[in-house]
């Protein structure tokens, strides 16, 4: 095998990364699920004919209020799960992690698809949050641990991609199966993704990174022989290699060094907090994910029917549609660009996107520019899918020891969480305060968002060395 060969996947290992992604879409299945169910599942569009289906009914009856509480208890369970998710990582392995959050979505989506009442609805939702948290702590980590060196980085905007594709999918299937008889199929095809995920996991190898540091090391060398055809150095002790992966460790770094750091007992989310040699790496992490979340993206796309249904009424429904495709698209771009203009350079030019396009939002409201506003939102959505989308998942296991990768990943994805809960909550409170009762005056908001944006990317780029 040539050395070029040595730094891509085999056959089996394509499949394992596909088969690691299912947590991913399954985050992005679920971020939009009830979104595109909310009229038929709250009885606002109801089978007078045929109140129960199959023995179940067509639809429960719920205030906007009870629906929020549904909707958002998705947000509480994947708090928690990520919360949690260094622990189950580091006692179970990654392999272990995945199984346990299939699991979850399987129970989670069929309680809520076999419901006949809000109680089940609320607690089908939280166990999908908790598998959900889990899932997008332990995807970037288990990715960037079977990936060969050079394409380390392209896979890791993989996880962005998987996400992305699972809410398009959602989006497409509301438009044929949001219907009264028909819309629990949209949950009980997930359940049945996590079953086949979870019984073809004895056919999927652990991350050599994790056997590495449980000291397998015959285990460790048989994973790496399926996944990259040949026995390699799972350190990557080349120097090249190493300055691009490890952009937070210093040059003199020896290997003998990072094996031992390697072999270091996983610390927990008290010892990470304690620990002033992890203080970097857990502010960069921080700061790269609350920049993700007060980018506004949630609040941008939740607004943005109201806004572009104004200027293509006709097409009201397929606005939220559209602008997933766009994200989808966009997203391509730095699987191939992110090796080449390396992940600081990204994030930067897709925050100056971002910050344009805020600003234009908010300009276009003030003066009743639709058309403007309909263009920034755009383009405000392209800007968040090339870097802020996808780079702070792609960077967690590349700044974070391996020993800490976990506690860093839980505490940050803990934070976005935190973080898109907040937003998600005084969006509206805080445009319709800034605004004071003028409709002319709505896109103050985005102005904030802007100033937002900017001061804690300021402080990612002064933490990220690139």
């Amino acid at each position: 095998m040539t050395s070029e060969d040595a730094h891509t996947f085999t056959k089996y290992g394509w499949l394992v990364c596909l088969w690691v992604l299912t947590v991913s879409f399954q985050y992005g299945y679920h971020t939009s699920a009830l979104n595109q169910l909310q009229a038929v599942l709250t009885c606002k569009v109801a089978d007078a004919t045929a109140p129960l289906y199959y023995g179940l009914p067509t639809c429960i009856s719920m205030s906007d209020a009870t629906f929020s509480v549904v909707t958002s208890v998705y947000t509480l369970g994947g708090f928690f799960g990520s919360l949690g998710a260094n622990i189950v990582m580091d006692r179970y392995g990654r392999k272990g992690a995945s199984r346990l959050s299939a699991v979850l979505t399987a129970a989670g989506s069929s309680l809520f698809g076999l419901s006949s009442s809000v109680g089940p609805l609320i607690l089908g939702r939280f166990l999908v949050g908790l598998a959900a948290g889990l899932g997008i702590c332990l995807c970037p980590i288990y990715l960037s641990e079977i990936a060969p060196a050079k394409i380390k980085g392209s896979l890791g905007v993989l996880t962005q991609l998987a996400i992305v594709i699972g809410i398009m999918v959602t989006q497409g299937m509301g438009f044929g199966l949001a219907t009264p008889r028909q819309w629990r199929l949209v949950l009980f095809i997930s359940a049945g993704i996590s079953i086949l995920q979870y019984f073809t996991s004895p056919f999927v190898v652990e991350s050599p990174s994790y056997l590495n540091r449980k000291g397998l090391v015959d285990q460790e060398k048989l994973a790496i022989r399926r996944l990259w055809g040949e026995i390699h150095d799972v350190l990557r002790t080349d120097p090249e290699e190493r300055s691009s992966e490890e952009p937070l460790l210093s040059d003199n770094d020896s290997a003998t060094e990072r094996l031992l750091t390697g072999r270091q007992p996983a610390i927990t989310i008290p010892q990470l907090f304690a620990s002033t040699g992890l203080r970097r790496p857990l502010l960069t992490i921080v700061a790269a994910m609350v920049s993700q979340q007060i980018s506004g993206i949630n609040a941008v796309l939740y607004y943005s029917n109201d806004i572009l249904s104004k200027s293509i009424p006709e097409l009201a429904s397929y606005v939220s549609l559209a602008i997933t495709i766009v994200n989808f698209f966009m997203t391509f771009p730095p699987i191939f660009l992110i090796e080449r203009v390396g992940r600081k350079q990204l994030i930067q030019l897709s925050v100056a996107g971002a910050l344009l396009s805020h600003l234009a939002v908010g300009y276009g409201l003030n003066n009743g520019l639709v058309t403007l506003s309909s263009i920034a939102i755009t383009t405000f959505v392209m800007s968040f899918a090339f870097g802020l989308g996808p780079i702070p998942f792609v960077i967690i296991p590349e700044v974070a020891p391996p020993h800490a990768v976990s506690a860093i990943s839980s505490v940050g994805l803990s934070l976005n969480w935190s973080s898109n809960f907040v937003i998600g909550l005084v969006f509206l409170p805080l445009r319709n305060f800034l605004a004071n009762g003028d409709l002319m005056k709505e896109g103050r908001v985005f102005y904030l968002f802007a100033a937002a944006l900017l001061c804690s990317t300021l402080l990612f780029s002064k933490l990220y060395r690139g």
